[in-house]
């Protein structure tokens, strides 16, 4: 009788405990604007197997009972370190030849969050991102700077060699052609800015995490920055919701758009997948932009809409199986999407 006064106590000011474990949830994206006419059998293969990896070794951090920034963290750096992907040594070239990366991460239980912008020496961007938000007192460090704090950290650093792949350098070469002759870009490859790869979940606790790591444009001048590493609009993550996004940079940031789908399942209580997709698919592309996210709720809810022809992505939940899905006909638990609203009133 006193254990379940205490317990009827507790509930009363809302802080009784779950009475069970939160099943875990990973869900990873490898950046959209795939377009299937450009896919090799055997890229399609390898991205597909590195893409198994990653949600195999980061739900293992989840099995294991470890926090959702442990799982996001794993599985990013497993996308980080395959060169199918524009992060880390995929990354496209600037229009000086270089490569220049970016990085976030956040913490939905305390809101926490860190990211690195312009480096060129950090083989693992999201550890950096990471090593900003549990190491130091700011949010965003950039190029030198960020990396002098990476050497501190013992960040491993690399040779920009390291980075160097003879696709991506073709990529520039065609776009340096095209910027000559004064010539819009041909093609969705040479004209990526869709190159991005991040990863959401959910852990045994009920804590949400999002990262996202990016190589950037293909061809980008000034030092641009897009939304991967600016926290609400490439990347974030609350209580309720966690959102990594990919596509064109410059839109993610106008609509502030991590922060915008968060907000509406937070405020709004709107389900995930209506959230999403109302930011994803109607909203920035009504401003002219294009590109997908995958987004995760507390209670597991999965939402992952994009608008263009494809986008890599990859799910493992309650079964254990890592599910994967490139194409816009491949079935994901985004099609058992709410139609979005046509207007933002509340259901």
């Amino acid at each position: 009788m006193k254990s379940f006064r205490l317990f009827a106590a507790l509930a009363a000011l809302g802080v009784a405990a779950m009475t069970h474990a939160t099943t875990p949830v990973l869900i990873i994206h490898g950046g959209s604007g795939v377009v299937r006419r450009d896919m090799t059998p055997a890229k399609e293969k390898a991205v597909r197997a590195a893409m198994t990896k990653a949600l195999l070794d980061g739900y293992a951090q989840l099995k294991a009972g470890k926090p959702a920034l442990d799982a996001v963290t794993t599985a990013i750096t497993v996308l980080e370190d395959d060169s199918n992907f524009n992060a880390g040594k995929g990354s496209v070239f600037t229009h000086d030849g270089k490569n220049e990366m970016d990085a976030a991460i956040m913490d939905g239980d305390t809101l926490r969050a860190g990211s690195v912008a312009a480096v060129h020496r950090v083989k693992n961007p999201i550890l950096l991102a990471r090593a900003v938000m549990e190491h130091s007192s700011h949010v965003m460090l950039v190029g030198d700077g960020a990396e002098a704090f990476a050497k501190e950290q013992g960040i491993t650093l690399v040779d920009p060699s390291y980075f160097r792949t003879e696709e991506r350098w073709q990529q520039l070469q065609k776009a340096l052609k095209e910027d000559a002759a004064k010539q819009p870009h041909a093609d969705l490859e040479t004209a990526k800015h869709f190159g991005t790869v991040g990863a959401v979940a959910l852990d045994s606790d009920g804590h949400l995490a999002a990262g996202t790591s990016t190589g950037g444009m293909n061809d980008k001048r000034w030092g641009r920055v897009g939304d991967s590493p600016i926290i609400g609009a490439g990347t974030y993550a609350n209580a309720q919701c966690a959102v990594s996004g990919t596509g064109w940079g410059e839109f993610y940031i106008r609509t502030v758009a991590a922060h915008e789908i968060c907000m509406k399942v937070s405020m709004l209580n709107e389900p995930i997948q209506r959230a999403a997709a109302e930011v994803i698919n109607q909203e920035i592309p009504s401003m002219g932009g294009n590109g997908g996210a995958i987004a995760l709720d507390s209670d597991g809810h999965i939402a992952m809409p994009f608008n263009t022809d494809g986008m890599y992505r990859g799910w493992i939940g309650a079964d254990g199986v890592p599910h994967v899905a490139i194409y816009d006909d491949e079935p994901d638990p985004s099609n058992q999407t709410p139609a979005p609203a046509t207007s933002s009133a509340q259901d």
